[in-house]
């Protein structure tokens, strides 16, 4: 990346940071920070106390206990934190208490350099209606909705009802995919908008929503923007972040495909227009919702919002424009210039972002938890990896289940996804669940290579994108095949010493076909031994591991063993229905002795700020429910046990 360090610097840098925040995101400031000679400073909670961040820190400061409204969010104790540490500066990062504004005042009111824009700038973007209104003001096209002050649940039916279905409610002081429901018929309205303001509540204590026409054929685009105190602004581009899962981007490009010069002139001097309208100071991301049904044209964008903070996806920017977004942060807040001016900011090849979950897509995308024992190195195909854990960290119920980034930046969008694909296909993770399997199919899949996305597209191609639990035939059969897998030992276990040796011991000639039974993920597998054993060549990264094997198929994990009781992660019994991890139960839709359908929703938990729907896994019965609506369970707690219908 492009760097201004070492230039002469009339103002005052700041010679040391706290970091308000965790994860990767805290270890992606500290890198900066260190390469400038910045001192860093980090906090944590008790969950975090031996967290990559925290040993990545030149010091690091206890907030408290693991919840983050007793720790990250409370602003009081970062504050107090600062001064203990001798910090003059905090950067908040992305999440937490990164928009909010009473905090930036907060740190302001202290003596403190708050790493971001003044406060008045964040209250002007943070409620959504509010925000529209000063769009519209500025000469920025918003999209067509209702955004007032009426929230009763008949005027808002009646709004949606003249708006057309399908209609978004959107949390106003929502943010991150959190308090946003699509609404297809009328008949669901006031279901939706209950869970939505649910979800709002706990998320940013404020339950206000406006409606938004939904647009058919919708590409997420947002430009990213940058101002300083001197009254500079400029943009570093657009990105397109249109796949979405539950309205939460999932891979991140830049540029947009599709993206014409002159559509791009105006898309980025109208984000230049919002930025300039709230006297933007910092890293700010202006989001536009665009319908792509006739292409990208400039009249068929419309403004969504503001995030006034460093967004999730900012590495695609850096690396096609060579800027290393967190210095200009740090440069901006000590009183600097802007780096570069307009003309001398270019685009520079492709890039694309993947975002790996600790979640399991075959389950709903249920947060997996727990610690990380196995963590392949993510450096082979020359990838740029964002990451917050290594080996032996562990991914904590309290927080955002999210492990890291994969960046790949290349000459063009079709190389760049070659080599994303790549290196999601050889990753490996153990014994969490992860959504490599899944991203893989995303960017392997024909309709994103040709560039054919919307916000709808996992949504319309989930059974093509969603991998099987189950472990698929050709994983064996490739298994079988290595000779480096099946050991003497390994093939004693099913078969005796002298069936072993003989097939061990065979290269040139034929060999019987001799049948060997596995055990792994919940699973009896009975399989064929291959005609030429140690012959095949293994397409499948494998690792020993606990007695078995970590197999990857294009990303996904599968657990063998030839021991029955060795399965390397436990599995409920058929028909079990287990909390995932700790949480509160907010609504029970079935009673003992209900007869279900597979798929029918089972209840609703609550955990990590998002709401989990648990579901029939076949047809059947409820023939035990242990939970009640508004109880805590624990992790792999039995909350309901599904009796399968005859057959």
């Amino acid at each position: 990346m492009r760097s201004v360090r070492g230039q002469l610097n009339r103002f005052h840098m700041i010679q040391s940071l706290l970091i308000a925040n965790r994860g990767e995101i805290a270890c992606r400031i500290i890198r900066t920070a260190r390469e400038m000679g910045i001192r860093t400073v980090a906090v944590y909670s008790d969950a975090d106390a031996k967290a990559l961040h925290v040993r990545q820190a030149d010091e690091a400061v206890h907030i408290g206990p693991s919840p983050a409204n007793e720790s990250y969010l409370v602003g009081e104790k970062i504050i107090a934190a600062a001064k203990q540490s001798g910090a003059e500066a905090i950067h908040p990062g992305y999440g937490f208490l990164s928009e909010n504004a009473d905090f930036a005042q907060a740190v302001q009111n202290a003596g403190l350099i708050w790493v971001g824009p003044n406060p008045d700038s964040i209250r002007a973007m943070g409620l959504k209606d509010a925000a529209k209104k000063l769009m519209q003001d500025a000469g920025v096209p918003v999209t067509p909705g209702y955004m007032g002050d009426d929230q009763s649940v008949e005027r808002l039916a009646k709004e949606a009802d003249a708006i057309g279905y399908p209609v978004l409610i959107k949390a106003v002081a929502g943010g991150g995919g959190k308090g946003m429901r699509k609404v297809d018929a009328a008949a669901d309205f006031a279901e939706m908008l209950q869970s939505c303001r649910r979800e709002a509540k706990a998320s940013f204590g404020n339950d206000e929503v406006l409606l938004e026409k939904w647009i058919t054929s919708p590409r997420h685009i947002e430009v990213q923007v940058f101002g300083d105190t001197h009254g500079n602004v400029v943009h570093l581009f657009e990105r397109d972040c249109s796949l979405q899962r539950r309205h939460q981007k999932v891979i991140e490009e830049a540029p947009a495909p599709g993206m014409n010069a002159a559509t791009r002139e105006e898309l980025c001097c109208a984000a230049i227009r919002a930025a300039k309208a709230v006297n933007y100071v910092g890293a700010g991301t202006i989001e536009f919702i665009a319908d792509a049904s006739e292409g990208l044209k400039a009249d068929r964008i419309w403004f969504m919002e503001m995030n006034t903070r460093l967004q999730v996806e900012h590495p695609v920017t850096e690396e096609i424009t060579g800027v290393d977004l967190v210095e200009w942060q740090l440069r901006v807040a000590s009183g600097e210039e802007l780096p570069l001016k307009q003309d001398e900011i270019e685009i520079d090849g492709w890039a694309i972002e993947a975002r790996l979950y600790a979640e399991d897509p075959a389950k709903g995308f249920l947060p997996s938890v727990g610690r990380i024992e196995v963590l392949s190195e993510m450096f082979r195909f020359g990838a740029r990896a964002d990451f917050g854990v290594e080996i032996g960290d562990s991914i904590s119920p309290f927080y955002d289940p999210m492990i890291g980034k994969v960046i790949f930046h290349s000459t063009d969008r079709a190389a760049a996804i070659d080599m994303m694909k790549d290196e999601l296909w050889a990753f490996n993770i153990w014994p969490l669940r992860t959504n490599a399997g899944f991203l893989f199919r995303c960017v392997d899949h024909s309709a994103f290579r040709a560039a054919n996305i919307s916000t709808g597209f996992i949504e319309s191609f989930a059974e093509e994108l969603i991998p099987s639990e189950s472990t698929p035939t050709r994983v064996i059969d490739s298994a079988l095949g290595n000779e480096i897998l099946l050991t003497s030992e390994d093939l004693s276990d099913n078969f005796g010493e002298g069936a072993s040796k003989a097939l061990i011991g065979f290269r040139l000639n034929s060999a019987p076909t001799i049948r060997a039974v596995f055990h792994g993920n919940g699973q009896t597998i009975v399989a064929d031994t291959p005609k030429f054993p140690g012959l095949d060549i293994y397409s499948h990264h494998a690792i020993r591991h606990d007695g078995g094997w970590i197999l990857n198929d294009d990303g996904q994990n599968y657990f063998l063993s030839t021991r029955p009781n060795n399965t390397g992660q436990a599995s409920a019994a058929d028909g079990a229905i287990l909390s995932p991890m700790p949480g509160k139960v907010i609504a029970v839709d079935v009673a003992e002795g209900d007869a279900v359908t597979a798929g029918q929703r089972l209840l609703v938990l609550e955990a990590m700020k998002m709401e989990h729907a648990l579901t029939a896994p076949f047809d059947g019965t409820v023939a035990e429910l242990n939970a009640s609506e508004g109880g805590q369970v624990q992790v792999e707690a039995l909350l309901a046990r599904i009796e399968k219908a005859a057959e």
